[in-house]
C-alpha cells in the first residue's frame, strides 16, 4: 500500500469516527438515544407559550426529562402537556409544575417544583398544581402603560 493510500484510509476513518460521534451526540441531545428508561406524567396549563415537543423538563435546574406531547383540550381550552421523567426520580404527589424562563433572551422550560409528601406520583399521573408561562410582552406593556392598579390617589 502506498503512502497516499494509507493517508486516504486514515483521513476517511477519521471522518467516519467524527460522523458517528456527531450522530451519538445528536441522539442524546434530542432524546432519541437508547438512554435511561423514562415514565410519563401530564399537566394542564392555561398558557404554554414557548413550550413545544422536546422542551427540557428540569428539577432543581437539572434536566430530568422532556416534553413528549402538547395539545389543546377542546373542553377546557387549556394546553394538555405530557412529559417524561427519568426512572429513579420519584416526584412527590403534591408537587407543582411551572413554565419557567432561562432569562430575558433564553427559552422556556418545564420546571418541576417538588412537594413534601412521602407519597409519589405513579406513571401516567397528572400534576394538578400548575403555573403557566408569563408573557414578557404583556409585562412590558403594563410597565410602559404605567398600570398603577392598586395605588391610592
Amino acid at each position: 500500500m502506498s503512502t497516499q493510500q494509507t493517508t486516504e484510509v486514515l483521513v476517511g476513518g477519521a471522518v467516519l469516527a467524527v460522523a458517528i460521534g456527531f450522530m451519538v451526540y445528536a441522539g442524546q441531545v434530542t432524546g432519541f438515544s437508547g438512554g435511561q428508561p423514562e415514565y410519563d406524567l401530564s399537566a394542564s396549563f392555561r398558557s404554554a407559550d414557548g413550550v413545544s415537543v422536546g422542551t427540557d423538563v428540569r428539577l432543581a435546574g437539572v434536566k430530568v426529562g422532556r416534553v413528549t406531547d402538547i395539545a389543546l383540550d377542546p373542553q377546557t381550552f387549556r394546553a394538555s402537556t405530557r412529559f417524561s421523567v427519568r426512572e429513579g426520580i420519584d416526584v412527590p404527589d403534591d408537587s407543582a409544575v411551572a413554565i419557567s424562563s432561562e432569562g430575558l433572551l433564553g427559552g422556556n422550560y418545564v420546571e418541576i417544583l417538588p412537594g413534601g409528601s412521602p407519597f409519589f406520583l405513579e406513571p401516567g399521573s397528572e400534576i394538578e398544581f400548575t403555573q403557566s408561562s408569563v408573557s414578557l410582552v404583556s409585562l412590558l406593556m403594563k410597565f410602559v402603560a404605567g398600570d398603577d392598579e392598586g395605588s391610592a390617589e
